[in-house]
């Protein structure tokens, strides 16, 4: 799966997870850019990400998610 199709289902996600129709992710955004996006969210958005594409992130992978690409990069070696 490509970064580009990963991005968009993530979007998909974060749309659902933060009742927020608006959200249009790129690789950079952060939680300064989707207001909704906090530490608690964050662990929303961590689980339901490893429900979506079936895969487990580490503690360590999940502490250093700052930016939806780190996800998504992170997605994409899972899935490779």
């Amino acid at each position: 799966m490509e970064k580009k199709e990963i991005l968009a289902q993530l979007n998909e996600i974060f749309k659902q997870e933060l009742d927020n129709d608006d959200i249009t992710l790129t690789y950079e955004s952060n939680g300064y850019d989707i207001e909704e996006w906090d530490s608690l969210s964050h662990i929303h958005l961590v689980v339901a990400a490893e429900k979506h594409f079936k895969i487990k992130f580490t503690t360590a992978e999940i502490q250093n998610f700052k930016k939806a690409g780190e996800m998504c990069d992170c997605i994409e070696q899972k899935l490779s």
